[in-house]
């Protein structure tokens, strides 16, 4: 997808980036734009179908630039699009699938408001405290997920020495008990 430059997501312009006369056929779109200077619009409005929207590789000042309209929505990608926090992915409240690997992200508060997330792709972040994992635990049907690449990883915060004795896995397991894979791995596997 090309770089979209002009102001917002019209129905005009979604029907040729969608390749499609009736935007209710659209059920699945991929597109790079870029939000620093630009408003997508409430463009979801004009996409009632819409349950799956990749936007890896974007420039998204943050996830409220994609608009409030998203609330239908089962699958999104933001890996690598500069994100810093996730205020406003509240408004993707039917998310099942949420894959926002290698960003700057490092509270998971706002993940709370997802009640049917399943799958997590943390990979990559900034995740430096272990307890912002317990934000996770409310997302009673995540089975899924992914926090490799994160300082979580080595050491419980970020002021914590790094001990050979810390087992990241053992944490989270403790923290989100109904998780069933862990890195691609079985969650029982420490």
């Amino acid at each position: 997808g090309e770089l979209l430059m002009d102001e917002h997501l019209s129905p005009r312009k979604l029907k040729i980036l969608a390749g499609v006369d009736d935007l209710k056929q659209v059920k699945a779109l991929e597109m790079r734009v870029d939000t620093r200077e630009i408003s997508l619009g409430n463009f979801g409005v004009h996409l009632p179908n819409l349950r799956e929207l990749k936007l890896n590789n974007s420039l998204l000042a943050s996830v409220r630039d994609l608009g409030t309209s998203l609330s239908h929505l089962h699958v999104l990608w933001m890996a690598r699009c500069g994100l810093s926090d996730l205020d406003g992915i509240s408004s993707c409240s039917s998310l099942k699938e949420l894959y926002i690997a290698y960003n700057n992200i490092s509270d998971l508060s706002q993940l709370t408001w997802l009640d049917h997330l399943e799958v997590l792709d943390l990979e990559g972040n900034n995740i430096e405290d272990i307890n912002q994992l317990q934000f996770l635990r409310l997302c009673c049907k995540l089975s899924h997920l992914t926090v490799e690449g994160n300082l979580i990883c080595l050491k419980p915060t970020a002021d914590s020495a790094e001990d050979p004795d810390y087992n990241y896995r053992a944490e989270v397991k403790k923290l989100i008990p109904h998780l069933k894979y862990l890195d691609r791995i079985p969650a029982s596997q420490t």
